[in-house]
Formats: structure tokens, sequence, C-alpha cells
């Protein structure tokens, strides 16, 4: 489902109006691809194309022939004859995102994450190509919104760019937002929405993708509200949101250096957070100076941040998911059941009030949840032995 963020719109609208190129920044499942394909869509920026420059971005040669048989007209399509170097396809792709119709038609182009382009460094003539490619947008007369899920990559790249590029940051969705989303769910039974959005957006992190999930698996469990219980089954050995969290743990660590060390950093985080620098290094076992190293490649994926020198998960799922599948065994359904009571008593600020006159909660799309469900007693909160 592409959840509607009709301010985030509004304000890239704002900022291609006024001549700017808006970066729009948010983590896994904060819907920002969704963001941009509601905006594909959009009459006042003309011809419009999304890219996604994650699947595109293979040897430049590839990837201009892939950008350009994508196209949709008026697009043109002219400018294969000349990539027969890396360099001079990576050139014909600028030149073909500066005039994509050779005339005065108003064109954006909404790129999917485009730091992705980095890979063409590994290519001739191509060292500096996301300096390159800036330097190029910047001057164009095309449209552009970028997008990326590396927030600290892209504001670091940005540091000294023209001041036409406005990074935009996905917020987390409100209550309000959530219980607009639920009603699509659950048209006939709308009336729960308001009474579990402020849970869900809490124990979600605001996270579009995540809010959908839980969404999903509560208007699939009969008369019964119980987020926590919702999210138990997701976190299940087969859940949806286990699966979603372990795409982006996987993902941003195979984009960082250090594989080994940095997911055993991230397991003493899991254990316990938030841990200063010399508290982490004697956990691992290691140099506070090469433990800074590790810490610095974490945080350039946006896996870990940093507050007054304490170290801490940037999105609290993913602690879960690392407390619970980052050992050599599955967890049983005690173990999801007592570590998902612990999140939820974290991140909701009081207990929430049980539901009346209902029944409790049936099994949702796993055998996990039947476990939760067992142990959610009339609270609304999980009860942990």
């Amino acid at each position: 489902m592409i959840v509607e963020r009709i301010g985030v719109e509004r304000r890239v609208a704002a900022s291609l109006e006024a001549g700017r190129i808006p970066v729009i920044l948010g983590g896994c499942g904060t819907g920002r691809t969704s963001l941009l394909l509601r905006l594909e869509r959009t009459p006042s920026l003309g011809v419009s194309q999304y890219l996604n420059f994650a699947a595109a971005a293979t040897t430049p040669e590839r990837c201009l022939s892939a950008v350009l048989n994508s196209a949709r007209p008026p697009l043109r399509r002219d400018v294969q004859a000349v990539a027969d170097t890396p360099r001079a396809a990576f050139e014909a792709l600028l030149a073909w995102l500066d005039r994509p119709t050779g005339d005065d038609t108003r064109v954006t182009f909404l790129i999917d994450e485009w730091l992705d382009v980095r890979t063409f460094e590994n290519f001739p003539g191509l060292r500096h190509v996301q300096r390159d490619l800036i330097a190029r947008l910047s001057s164009t007369r095309t449209g552009f919104v970028l997008a990326s899920r590396f927030t600290s990559r892209v504001h670091r790249l940005l540091r000294d760019a023209p001041a036409r590029f406005e990074v935009v940051h996905v917020p987390p969705l409100d209550a309000a937002e959530v219980a607009s989303v639920a009603r699509r769910f659950d048209a006939a039974r709308g009336a729960w929405a308001a009474d579990a959005a402020a849970a869900v957006a809490a124990l979600a992190g605001g996270r579009a993708a995540c809010v959908s999930l839980m969404l999903d698996a509560i208007a699939g469990m009969g008369p019964a509200i119980d987020p926590v219980a919702a999210l138990a089954a997701l976190f299940a050995p087969d859940g949806r949101l286990t699966a979603r969290c372990r795409e982006s743990y996987e993902l941003r660590l195979h984009r960082a250096r250090g594989y080994g060390a940095l997911k055993a950093i991230l397991g003493i985080l899991a254990d316990d957070e938030p841990r200063n620098l010399t508290e982490i290094a004697h956990a691992l076992g290691r140099t506070p100076g090469s433990t800074k190293d590790y810490l610095s490649w974490l945080e350039d994926v946006d896996l870990i941040t940093a507050q007054g020198k304490k170290y801490t998960f940037d999105d609290p799922l993913i602690r879960l998911y690392v407390r619970l599948y980052g050992r050599p065994v599955p967890p049983t359904d005690d173990d999801i059941v007592r570590e998902v009571g612990t999140y939820a008593r974290q991140r909701l600020p009081q207990t929430p009030p049980a539901p009346r006159d209902v029944p409790k909660a049936v099994p949702v799309r796993s055998e996990a949840v039947e476990a939760v469900v067992e142990s959610a007693r009339g609270s609304g909160i999980i009860e942990i032995d």
C-alpha cells in the first residue's frame, strides 16, 4: 500500500517550483519510494519519469541502455551510439538527463537511490562520478527529485554542493496519519483505527512499511485489537517484519566495511544501549582506536547514531530484530513474547486499555502468535514471565 504523505509532497512540489532539487532522505520502510511513485503521477511536474538507480547502476553502458529503454515518450532515446567507453556512456547519460526531449518540454526525473551511481567509480575515468553528477544536475534546467536511504552519506556529499540542493527528511507517521491508513485496511470496522493508531505509530517507529504490516495483521485478527500481539506475530521466524528488518540489516552491513566486527558491535548494543566508546571497545576486545573506526562505519550506513558520546541503534526495530535473530538458533515463541513485550513497554507511554467485550486475539499468519495470544491477558500488553 502506498501511504499518502501530503505535507511532504507539497514541500517537494514547492521546492521544484522554486528551481531547487529536493533530496528526500529516509531509512528503509519510511515510504521514500512510495513518495516518488506518487509524485510521478502529479500533473504539475510535467513529463515525469521514476528511475531506480539501485537496479540500473551496473556498468555505465548497461545503465545507459536500461534507462533509455525504460523511458516513456516523449523522452528521446538517440544517444546510445556514442556510448563506446564507460566514461562516454556516463557522459551520454548526463546529456540525456540534461535535455531528455531536445526541446523545452518540462521534465522531472525522480531518481531513487541515486548514490548507487558510485558503483561506476570502479571503471576507468569515473573516479569522482558522484561529484560529477552533482555538478551536472546543479546546472541543468531539468527538474530532479533525488532520494536515498543513506542519510549520513548524503549529508557528507552535499556539504560543499551548490545551494540548489534541498534536503527533505521523511518524517515518521503520526497517530492521525496511522488512523487514516487504518481505515483503508478495514473500512467496515473502522472504529478501531483511532483506538489502535497511537500504539501502532509508537511500536512501528512511524515507519510507513511497518505501520502497514501491523495494521494488516490487526485487521486480520477478528474483533480483538492487540497491536503488541500483531507485532509479535510479524516478528516470528516466518514473519513479514522479520524479513523486512533482515533486508535492511544485511543491506546496510554489506554497504559498510568490516562486516564481522560490525555485526559484533550491533550485538553488543542490542544487549545494552546506550554505550560509550570505552564500553564498546572493552566488550568487543579491541582497542578504542579500531573500535572508533568500526563505529564510524556503522554511522556511515545509518545503523547506529551517537548522542552525547553514547551510541544507540538508529532504528529500534532493527535492535529488536538483532536481539531475536542475532544468534545461531532461531528464537522460540517464548523468546518472541518476552522480547516484544519488553520492547512494547519501552515504547508505549502507558499500558493500552483492555479491549471491551471482545474475545482474545486469534492467530495471524504465523503459529508463533499463538504463544503471544496466550500471554496477552486483558491489558493489551504482553505479560512477561
